[in-house]
C-alpha cells in the first residue's frame, strides 16, 4: 500500500485518539515484546535508542518519528536517557461505499497499518501538535477532546506532507509474522482464531488463508502444535504434575490435554514421559511451572473457552469471556448468493435469516425461545417464527438439514438426527445417535467455509461468539444455555422444531425416574447417605461444590436430592454457578462423604499407593465409585437420564455405608 493510498484512506476515514502520554527511560533501560494495542505513533524527543517493530531495526535519534499497527511487537533498547511521546488511535474507513470499494479491491489488506520511520525534515512542527494534542487530552472536558481530534488531524497532514516530500519507503505489517510472535509469547493464554484476528486487525478468514499460504498450517494448528512442543519438553525434564503442566501450556483441563496431546503425539502424555526417560532424550529448555495454591476456588462449566473444556480461569493466568467483533464479511458475500437464491425459489418471503426483526427480547431472559409467545406457523410457505434474546428468527418449519453446536443431545433425544455437530466426546452418553455425522471441530470455532458447503436450512448456537460467526449462513438461533435450566433448555430447542410435546413427554419421564430412583436408594438405606464428588490427582484434588459443576452433580445433587458432607453442602446450598475448590491431599478426608465419586480420565494420577487417599474411609471399605470424564461431562437431558442410571446403578453395588 502505497502513500498516496494511505492519504485517500485518511480522507474517508473517522478516527478517536485512544491515549497520548510522554515516557522518559532510563539510561540503559528496555522495553521487549511490547504488543502495540492499536495503532500508534512514537516521536522521539531527545536520547537516543534502538528500536524494533516486529523485527525491522529503526536507529531513533532526537526528533524520530516511527509508526507501528495494532498488534505489533515492540523493542527499544535505550542508548542514554530516551524520552518518547506514544500517540495510540482508531481509525476506519466511515463510508460505506468507500469501505465496500476497498475491501472488494484489497481484502486481506487493513488501513492505516502501514509501518515506517523517519527523521522529520521539520520536526518542531510535528512536536508541536503533538504538545498541543497532550494538554488537551490532559483536559479531557468534552471541547478539549473535540479540540485533540482536530489536532489528531493537523498533525496527520503535516507528516503526510513531510513523508511525501521525503519519499520515505513504507511497508505494511505482515500478520503471519506478527501472528507467529503472538503465539510463541502468549501460548499459555486463551486465543482462538478471532481473538488473532481481532488483536490484528484482519478478518478471520484472510489472516488465516494467509497463515495456512505461509506457513502450512491453520493459525490454531500452529497454536496446538507450540504447546505440545511445550508440554514435551516439561514432561522429560520437570517433576510436574500433568495437571500443572497442561495449565502452564494453556490447558486448564487435563482430560482434554492428554487427550489432544496423543491424538498429535500418538501416546498418552504418561506413557510419552516413561519412554523419553528411559531412551535418555531430552527436548527444548525447560519453562517455569506454575502451583495451584491449597483452597484456590475453582470455576469451571460444561463448556468453556479456549480449546472446548478448558476453564473459564484457566492457563497459567485468569481469563475472561471475549466480545468478540469479527465482522465475517466474506462469509456474509458468500451466503448472500445462497440466500438469494432460496428467495427467488418463493421458499421465504421474510426478514433475512437469522437476524431480528427488531422485537427483541430481554437478554436477561432465562429461555431463549419465549415461552409467552412460543413459535407460530407459517403453513403458506413452510416457515416458523421463534422469539429470542437475538429477537424473531424465521425457520423451516421442517428442518432438514440442521447444524448443531455443542447442544446436540437435547436435539438427539427429541428424535433429530442432524448434519454436522461440534466435536463429542468418545464416551458421551448419546455418541452413537450421531454416527455417520459430519464434525465440525470445537465448539466455538466451527470453520464457517465448511458450514457454508453443507448448505444447512437451521444453524443452532450455545455462545454470542458462535451465533455471529454463522448467522449470516442460515437461521441461527442462539441457546444461552448456561441461564438455563435442562428443562428450559429442551423446551427452547423443541420450540424451534415444534416438537414442544415430545419434550413434555421426555421430561416428566426424567421426573419419574428420578422419583423410582430416590425410592430405590431410599430402600436400599443410601439417600441419606453423603456422597463427594472429586477430580484430581496426587498433588491436589478439586472438590465439586455446586449442582452446576457436571462430573455428576447434576444426577446426585440435582435430580436425586442427595446430600454432601456438611462443610462441602453449605456451599451448594449458596452457590449458583459452577464451582469447586482446589485442595491440598492433607486436607481432602475433611471433604469425603459417605461415597465418594472420582471423574477419571486418560493418564490420571493412580493413588492407589497413596496413603492419604487411601486411608479416607470411602475408599477403604470400597465406596469409591469412578465416573468417566466423557460421559458425566454433559448435562442435556439424554445424558442426564444415562447418568441416573449409572449413579443408582453403581451406589446399589458398593458396600453400604454404616
Amino acid at each position: 500500500m502505497q502513500l498516496d493510498e494511505q492519504m485517500k484512506c485518511w480522507n474517508h476515514a473517522a478516527v478517536k485518539v485512544l491515549d497520548i502520554r510522554r515516557i522518559v527511560m532510563e539510561e540503559g533501560a528496555q522495553l521487549s515484546s511490547y504488543t502495540l494495542p492499536a495503532n500508534g505513533f512514537i516521536y522521539t524527543i531527545r536520547g537516543s535508542a534502538v528500536l524494533q517493530l516486529d523485527g525491522q531495526t529503526y536507529k531513533a535519534e532526537r526528533f524520530y518519528m516511527l509508526h507501528g499497527a495494532k498488534g505489533s511487537s515492540l523493542d527499544i533498547q535505550t542508548n542514554e536517557e530516551f524520552e518518547y511521546i506514544l500517540l495510540y488511535y482508531r481509525a476506519f474507513l466511515a463510508f460505506p461505499s468507500y469501505r465496500k470499494k476497498w475491501l472488494l479491491a484489497q481484502p486481506e489488506v487493513a488501513p492505516f497499518s502501514l509501518q515506517y520511520g523517519f527523521a522529520p525534515s521539520s520536526p518542531l512542527g510535528l512536536l508541536r501538535y503533538l504538545d498541543e494534542l497532550e494538554g488537551a487530552w490532559i483536559q479531557s472536558g468534552s471541547l478539549d477532546l473535540l479540540h485533540t481530534k482536530s489536532l489528531f488531524y493537523q498533525f496527520i497532514h503535516e507528516m503526510m506532507v513531510q513523508l511525501t516530500e521525503q519519499e520515505i519507503k513504507t511497508e505494511l505489517a505482515d500478520p503471519v509474522k506478527q501472528t507467529l510472535r503472538y503465539i510463541q509469547n502468549h501460548y499459555s493464554e486463551q486465543i482462538t482464531l478471532d481473538s488473532l484476528a481481532e488483536q490484528f486487525n484482519y478478518s478471520s478468514r484472510h489472516l488465516s488463508m494467509q497463515f495456512k499460504r505461509q506457513t502450512g498450517h491453520s493459525p490454531i494448528d500452529y497454536l496446538i502444535q507450540t504447546r505440545i512442543a511445550k508440554a514435551r519438553n516439561l514432561l522429560v525434564r520437570s517433576d510436574a504434575t500433568l495437571s500443572e503442566i497442561a495449565a502452564e501450556v494453556g490447558y486448564s483441563d487435563v482430560y482434554y490435554f492428554s487427550r489432544i496431546f496423543k491424538k498429535h503425539v500418538g501416546i498418552s502424555p504418561i506413557l510419552y514421559q516413561r519412554k523419553m526417560r528411559a531412551e535418555g532424550r531430552t527436548e527444548d529448555r525447560p519453562l517455569v511451572i506454575s502451583e495451584s495454591s491449597i483452597g484456590r476456588r475453582w470455576k469451571s462449566g460444561y463448556i468453556d473457552y479456549e480449546n472446548h473444556y478448558q476453564y473459564i480461569d484457566g492457563g497459567s493466568t485468569p481469563m475472561k469471556r471475549r466480545k468478540t467483533s469479527s465482522s465475517m464479511i466474506m462469509v456474509a458475500l458468500l451466503s448472500i448468493t445462497m440466500l438469494l437464491a432460496a428467495c427467488s425459489s418463493g421458499t421465504a418471503t421474510t426478514p433475512a435469516a437469522g437476524e431480528g426483526t427488531g422485537a427483541s427480547s430481554n437478554n436477561n431472559s432465562s429461555t431463549a425461545v419465549s415461552s409467552d409467545t412460543g413459535s407460530q406457523t407459517n403453513k403458506d410457505n413452510e416457515t416458523r417464527t421463534v422469539s429470542t434474546v437475538k429477537g424473531d428468527v424465521v425457520v423451516p418449519a421442517n428442518p432438514k438439514r440442521v447444524v448443531v453446536l455443542y447442544l446436540q443431545g437435547d436435539v438427539v433425544a427429541l428424535g433429530i438426527k442432524p448434519i454436522a455437530t461440534s466435536e463429542v466426546f468418545n464416551g458421551a452418553a448419546y455418541k452413537s445417535e450421531l454416527e455417520g455425522v459430519n464434525s465440525l471441530g470445537t465448539w466455538f470455532e466451527p470453520n464457517p467455509e465448511a458450514v457454508i458447503d453443507l448448505d444447512p436450512d437451521l444453524i443452532i448456537v450455545p455462545s454470542e461468539e458462535t451465533y455471529t460467526l454463522l448467522k449470516d449462513i442460515a437461521p441461527t438461533v442462539y441457546i444461552p444455555y448456561e441461564k438455563m435450566t435442562t428443562e428450559e433448555r429442551l423446551q427452547s430447542i423443541a420450540s424451534i422444531f415444534g416438537k414442544e410435546q415430545e419434550a413434555e413427554t421426555l421430561i416428566n419421564n426424567l421426573n419419574s425416574k428420578v422419583e423410582e430412583s430416590k425410592q430405590t436408594l431410599a430402600d436400599a438405606g443410601i439417600l441419606d447417605k453423603t456422597v463427594s464428588i472429586v477430580e484430581g490427582g496426587l498433588k491436589g484434588m478439586v472438590v465439586v461444590e455446586s449442582k452446576q459443576y457436571g462430573r455428576g452433580s447434576q444426577a446426585l445433587y440435582e435430580y436425586l436430592g442427595m446430600k454432601a458432607p456438611e462443610v462441602v453442602q453449605k456451599k451448594i446450598d449458596v452457590v449458583s454457578e459452577a464451582g469447586g475448590s482446589n485442595l491440598s491431599m492433607e486436607v481432602l478426608p475433611e471433604y469425603i462423604g459417605d461415597y465418594v465419586f472420582r471423574s477419571v480420565y486418560e493418564g490420571a494420577d493412580n493413588l492407589t499407593d497413596d496413603p492419604i487417599w487411601s486411608s479416607i474411609p470411602a475408599v477403604k471399605e470400597g465406596r469409591l465409585i469412578e465416573i468417566d470424564f466423557d460421559f458425566f461431562y454433559y448435562s442435556d437431558i439424554y445424558s442426564i437420564n444415562k447418568q441416573i442410571d449409572f449413579v443408582v446403578e453403581k451406589l446399589l453395588a458398593a458396600p453400604r455405608a454404616q
